[in-house]
């Protein structure tokens, strides 16, 4: 199967194209799918948007792989768990509505699993058999692959390492539990430690919705901005220590927006790793921002789907 139909499937957009075993996408498209503040179903949305890219290709998919926001019960590929308010997403039958719309097989991956195969078939981690992806946005997720299989659980939605915690007193998470990675460590979190602080917010000098990543980091000139990026720093790297002890693997890779900051993110995330792993793990270890940026998730779900089927994409 040389041909796959890639899907990629967040909670504001979705994005299909089609995808060779060499990573090489032909065609794609993006679509928003909350464009009526999801009144109309996600589904309907993705499989009109695949009619549109399979129309405008001269190859035609042999399978659909897809990555899908949310957690996803890979055997039904079904979503059985959602950490936002999407509408009528949970319960969605994904690969149910894919194969009876277009009668080829399918697979799902939770997304962030899906940017860890990637960029281990494509990215950065190629030719790497133990990866730690991280993704850093609203909240955290990751993906772990170990001996070149990823760690999916019994229902294949392991890998959730945003929800272990770091700090058993701490601040409520949305998902019941106390001190969540995510809460400390996400760009959301980085981004609550202005809003929530009037005298950090009047240096930024923008409303409150205003605040993200990039406003925060064009300021960090300014000592108490840049105190309080190293604190959240700080937290990544606590979170990301503790993962490597457990799964000692060859790469971390850093994903989402702020991972472009090579040197105000990236460089002292990885001197703060390397320095508080125990030395063994941190030889050979590498830290390195995520390569296939927005076209991870799509790259991933067509990996998962060539792996799921015991094919090596040039079958």
């Amino acid at each position: 199967m040389s041909v796959l139909l890639g899907v990629d499937i967040g909670g504001t957009a979705v994005k299909i194209g089609l995808v060779r075993a060499c990573g090489e996408i032909l065609v794609s498209e993006t679509r928003s799918v909350n464009f009526d503040g999801y009144k109309t179903p996600i589904l309907d949305t993705v499989v009109a948007l695949a009619r549109e890219v399979i129309s405008k290709s001269p190859e035609k998919p042999d399978g659909i792989g897809v990555s899908a926001t949310g957690q996803i019960d890979v055997h039904s590929g079904t979503v059985i768990g959602v950490g936002a308010n999407l509408g009528n997403w949970l319960g969605s039958p994904i690969a149910q509505t894919l194969r009876e719309a277009f009668a080829l097989p399918v697979t799902v991956i939770n997304d962030a699993n899906a940017a860890a195969l990637g960029e281990q078939r494509f990215g950065r981690a190629k030719g790497k058999d133990n990866v730690l992806v991280i993704t850093v946005g609203t909240g955290v997720g990751g993906g772990i692959i170990e001996h070149g299989r990823l760690i999916e659980g019994k229902r294949g939605i392991g890998g959730e390492i945003g929800h272990f915690s770091i700090k058993f007193d701490g601040e409520r998470c949305p998902c019941g539990n106390r001190g969540c990675f995510e809460r400390y460590a996400s760009t959301g979190a980085l981004v609550r430690r202005f809003t929530g602080n009037p005298d950090l917010l009047a240096v930024l000098g923008v409303a409150p919705e205003a605040v993200d990543g990039k406003v925060i980091f064009d300021h960090l000139e300014h000592p108490a901005v840049a105190a309080t990026v190293e604190a959240w720093i700080d937290c990544l790297a606590a979170g990301v220590i503790s993962l490597v002890h457990i799964f000692n693997p060859e790469i971390v890779l850093i994903g989402g927006g702020i991972s472009r900051e090579e040197s105000r993110f990236i460089r002292p995330l990885r001197e703060r790793i390397l320095g508080g792993v125990m030395p063994q793990f941190a030889k050979g270890l590498l830290v390195e921002a995520a390569g296939l940026g927005n076209s991870a998730g799509l790259l991933g779900a067509c990996a998962y789907f060539w792996q799921s089927m015991g094919l090596d994409g040039n079958q």
